[in-house]
């Protein structure tokens, strides 16, 4: 099975028998505004309204500060959500699933909505709640503004008041879901002081910076059941025995950093993605690159960007609730002190967290489930998200090869061992198929 089953038939079919059902009933005598109105269903609008809003997130992402890296996934999966409850999914809508989220606003079956306008209007409302004068640049800044103008005037042809009623409708969802978001925790729990215990064995920071989200797997999830048996196992046991397996896997690192091919250096610098879009960007501009080759409609690409959007923040809570669980030392602090090569160096500077499990592992594979609930096996698929940095696409035939060359170049990076990555995959992989199949009566993993 090769789609999220809401999309697109499905979904067609339940809107046009909606609508349907709608036209009768007005015809019967009941009168909407003046004038016989049946609105078209999302599916028989482009995307063009959430390709542009993406491409300006992933500008954003860019140049936003005081997030850290996993932090986009936030208002990734916030206006994800925001777009898709914009256009009124009516009972294809998750509004039951999302945890701790009540009461959102709703239309009026009687009257005649535009849903891109909608769209336009809530992902310009959420984005302004993300995004302030404290972490981006006035230029990003007035680009929201802009962007929400620009599309507006495109609608130019729809009547005022619906036009009015679609853009209240949709400004109403979003400040629901950012009002929502902001009881999520991560403000709250990543303002808090951390000191990392010191002992034999235990992870040492990497940089003189405070660590790197230490109480973030105590935020609150958006689906509730996400980290149900996504629990990694637990690590190699620490040792500076040289015929021990925490040795050994080091030793694996160490020897195949000296020996790297110039795809694999490529592969570590690809998967970088600081500085950059960041990782969550990463995988927003993926999904906007298979929303574009799958020449998805408005509703397709509104669902495949929440949902995709959720598994990454879920995902992220769970890596880094398991990272400050076990403490395991990274690559560089044990060659350094153990194996003794003062001189040896990551291909890029090491994360300030944990090294076990594999965050870039574990949110990508995440990801990864999300678009092929989406999309299916969509390839052969280009990434071109680093084109303007000179560097080659990387093409795949699925999702999941996208996720597994995310994990694996952590390796060739010297940043994660191998049997971390692994862990990484699957513990994401499970947090994936969870969010999957939470929004959804159908099972679409395909096995």
């Amino acid at each position: 099975m090769n789609q999220f089953l809401f999309w697109p038939k499905g979904r067609l079919g339940v809107y046009n028998l909606m609508y349907l059902i709608m036209a009768v009933v007005c015809f019967t005598g009941c009168r909407r505004e003046p004038g016989i109105h049946v609105d078209f269903p999302p599916s028989l609008y482009s995307a063009d309204v959430i390709d542009k809003w993406m491409t300006l997130e992933i500008r954003i992402y860019k140049n936003a500060t005081g997030f850290g890296n996993g932090g986009f996934a936030r208002p990734f999966a916030y206006s994800g959500i925001s777009a898709y409850e914009s256009i009124d999914p009516g009972l294809l809508s998750w509004k039951h699933k999302y945890n701790g989220l009540s009461g959102l606003p709703e239309t009026d079956p009687f009257k005649k909505y535009n849903w891109p306008a909608s769209v336009n209007a809530s992902l310009a409302e959420i984005n302004r709640g993300f995004f302030t004068t404290a972490n981006l640049n006035a230029t990003d800044l007035a680009a929201i503004d802009s962007l929400e103008n620009a599309l507006y005037l495109g609608f130019s042809g729809e009547k005022a008041e619906v036009l009015s009623r679609s853009v209240a409708f949709g400004k109403s969802i979003a400040d629901a879901i950012f009002a929502w978001a902001q009881t999520d925790g991560f403000t709250q729990n990543n303002a808090l002081p951390y000191t990392p215990p010191v002992g034999f064995g235990l992870w040492v920071p990497t940089s003189p910076t405070p660590p790197v989200a230490p109480f973030w797997g105590n935020d609150r999830r958006i689906i509730s059941n996400s980290g149900d048996n996504d629990a990694p196992g637990t690590p190699i046991p620490y040792s500076v025995d040289p015929s021990s397996d925490f040795y050994k896997q080091v030793n694996d690192l160490y020897q195949a950093s000296k020996v790297l091919t110039t795809d694999q250096k490529n592969q570590a610098l690809f998967w970088r993605d600081v500085p950059g879009v960041s990782t969550p960007g990463h995988w927003m501009s993926i999904t906007q690159q298979a929303i574009r080759q799958s020449n998805s409609r408005l509703d397709k690409a509104a669902g495949a960007y929440a949902l995709t959007g959720i598994c990454l923040n879920d995902a992220v809570i769970s890596v880094f609730h398991y990272k400050y669980i076990y403490l395991n030392v990274r690559p560089i602090t044990y060659i350094h002190n153990v194996i003794g090569d003062l001189s040896w160096a990551a291909q890029f500077t090491t994360p300030n967290h944990p090294e076990y499990p594999a965050a870039h592992a574990y949110i990508s594979a995440a990801a990864a489930e999300g678009l092929t609930a989406a999309f299916g096996n969509i390839g052969p698929l280009s990434d071109h998200t680093w084109d303007y940095l000179g560097f080659p696409a990387r093409t795949f035939n699925t999702f999941r090869e996208f996720a597994l060359d995310a994990g694996n170049s952590r390796f060739y990076a010297g940043i994660h061992y191998q049997p971390s990555i692994d862990a990484g995959l699957k513990s994401g992989t499970n947090v994936g198929d969870n969010v999957v199949n939470s929004l959804s009566r159908f099972n679409p993993k395909e096995k």
